[in-house]
């Protein structure tokens, strides 16, 4: 199909549209279990009070009607912001969003006495609970985390307040989320190309250098057309960050994000550092690419440019046959769950349609398939998203299936783990099978993309999102001109003056991600890439105990805490070691693009 040209999304097969009917028989059977859940709150606010004098069978009933009513409340959610990410121009949807995520905050309000009274049961007293209560055993490390977390835990008033909050704090996305994906317009590319958040990808990677720039132009200057009320919205999502750790009595933004999933300080040090040590490979890197594109100066719109000289057609049902070629040493059954979302069960909203949210995600929810919402262009950077897609549907299926509720999360610490493990088995299936050099080019590129947003797109943007919660923590400017020269100055350093920086528009990167309005999400791509790869090594290398022990790592949920699930999987990621082997793998790749190209006639 032509990527660039955008259908309704009434023209695409259903075969290719994720299964909504699978999760509500319709938006009415959606309508009615929203009034149910809405009806059953008060039942749960009515346990308020009562948890310390009712003995374990009582709070083990509370636990049990908690975690069903969370349950329908994800499912209403995912439901409604699956149906607005498909589809941005359906009003009835973003109705839907909006109220599905004030719910979410109902129902956080209605739970906020649970975490208090817990605590005021005290330790021991809840030990014995556990120890004569078999519904209460699964609750053990949720009790144990509860404790750890003790000391910022505030009152039940306070709790409910923040509770109650979370709609109002979530709105400072939603308004990015609405500017970027449905209000802005962009300017054609050349030739009268159309711009959007669906066809920005695909025209980065055009062979043509002056559609490239022009799309690029296009979209950065619609960002820089609104960078004011994009930086109002960022840094009222910054200030809400802020304002959460210090209600919760953290000395910062940051110690509060790492402490929610027990991830030590070193963790976000050393990658910070680990990165900013390892410019000089990117450096070179960056002169390969020149060398191979020819050009005398690389601008940043030619960072996707092509290199290969027959890039690969890979049609979606040929990227499910590679995908479940790649990671057939995990199993049978872990393929064939897997062949089955893609081509039975509707797993995936395959293709670009007028309205649908750019990039991809995958999400998911108890009592339901995880779903994958993509922009699939018969491309190897296709086949790689639906991939990385994928690794993480499996962790949410792996985890749904083995883990009770309480448990069936992960934190992002470990989320980016699974897709970018089952990128590098992937990448390494078709470096083995396919001997064209030039389909080889066409691998390396595609894991340099991958490379370049998780190696040094994210970890940048964790020195800006460092460097920007400061300020706001300081009391100090944080305005569109203040973020954009901060950006800019870190592309420069990143650069090392091998790519030419247009300051305005590189300094506009940061109103292009919503990943900043998630506290210190960012530099936890790379941790998850670097992990990914020391994971995968032992698996690719024949190690069917490392295999199981994967599995297991995709099973467990939040069953423990992110560091010691990936210990126990096989990678310490309290140490640089993980980092330092990626970026040994980076310059591996590098080395390898530098001999493909240069021996070509």
């Amino acid at each position: 199909m032509n990527a660039t040209t955008l259908r309704p999304r009434s023209d695409i097969d259903q075969r290719y549209r994720w299964n909504a009917e699978s999760v509500y028989r319709d938006r009415d059977a959606w309508r009615a279990e929203f009034k149910a859940v809405q009806a059953a709150l008060p039942g749960l606010t009515a346990k308020a009070g009562t948890l310390s004098g009712g003995g374990a069978a009582s709070l083990a009933d509370t636990l049990e009607l908690m975690i069903g009513l969370m349950d329908r409340v994800g499912r209403l959610y995912v439901y409604a912001s699956m149906s607005q990410a498909v589809d941005n121009l359906d009003d009835e949807a973003q109705g839907m969003n909006g109220q599905a995520g004030a719910l979410f905050g109902q129902f956080s309000a209605a739970a906020a006495f649970l975490d208090p009274e817990i605590l005021s049961i005290g330790e021991e007293r809840l030990d014995s609970w556990i120890a004569s209560e078999p519904r209460l055993v699964i609750y053990r490390h949720y009790a144990e985390n509860l404790f750890r977390k003790q000391a910022h835990v505030r009152s039940a008033e306070v709790e409910e307040t923040l509770g109650l909050a979370q709609e109002v704090f979530a709105s400072a996305y939603n308004t990015h989320d609405m500017l970027v994906e449905a209000d802005m317009k962009f300017a054609p590319a050349k030739g009268g190309v159309e711009v959007a958040q669906g066809t920005i990808d695909k025209l980065l990677t055009d062979p043509d250098r002056e559609t490239r720039r022009s799309a690029w132009h296009s979209y950065c200057d619609a960002h820089i057309a609104h960078e004011n009320a994009l930086a109002s919205a960022l840094t009222t999502a910054l200030k809400k960050d802020v304002f959460e750790s210090r209600v919760r009595r953290f000395d910062s933004s940051l110690d509060a994000a790492l402490f929610e999933s027990a991830i030590p300080r070193a963790a976000f040090d050393s990658t910070v550092e680990s990165f900013r040590k390892n410019l000089p490979v990117w450096k070179r890197y960056w002169k390969v690419r020149r060398e191979a594109l020819g050009v005398e100066t690389l601008e940043h719109s030619d960072i996707w440019a092509p290199i290969s000289r027959r890039p690969p057609v890979i049609p979606y049902g040929k990227a499910v046959d590679n995908i479940c070629d790649a990671l057939a040493p995990l199993g049978s059954a872990y393929v064939g769950t897997l062949r089955r979302g893609c081509l039975e069960d509707r797993w995936v909203d395959v293709y670009p349609s007028i309205g649908k949210s750019s990039g991809a995600f995958s999400t998911g929810w108890k009592g339901m398939h995880p779903f994958v919402k993509m922009q699939y262009t018969d491309d190897l950077s296709s086949q790689s998203t639906l991939v990385h897609e994928l690794g993480h549907s499996m962790h949410t299926w792996h985890t749904n299936e083995r883990q009770p509720s309480m448990y069936a999360d992960y934190s992002i610490f470990v989320a980016e783990v699974a897709s970018n493990f089952n990128q590098a088995m992937l990448r390494a299936r078709l470096f083995e099978t396919e001997k064209d050099p030039e389909y080889q080019i066409a691998v390396i590129e595609e894991a340099m993309d991958n490379l370049h947003r998780y190696f040094f797109i994210m970890p940048t943007l964790a020195r800006f999102e460092l460097e920007a919660h400061r300020r706001v923590e300081e009391s100090k400017s944080v305005t569109a001109h203040d973020l954009n020269e901060l950006m800019a100055d870190l592309f420069e350093e990143g650069y090392g003056g091998e790519v030419e920086v247009d300051r305005a528009r590189e300094g506009s990167t940061w109103a292009q991600f919503s990943h900043l309005y998630m506290n210190y999400y960012v530099f936890q791509y790379a941790t998850g890439i670097s992990a990914a790869h020391a994971l995968a090594g032992p698996v690719l290398a024949g190690d069917e105990a490392a295999a199981r022990r994967y599995i297991d790592f995709l099973s467990a949920g939040s069953s423990d805490y992110p560091v010691s699930v990936l210990r126990t999987a096989g990678v310490d990621m309290t140490t640089p070691a993980a980092m330092e082997k990626t970026f040994e793998v980076l310059s591996g790749l590098v080395d390898r693009l530098e001999r493909l190209t240069s021996s070509r006639s």
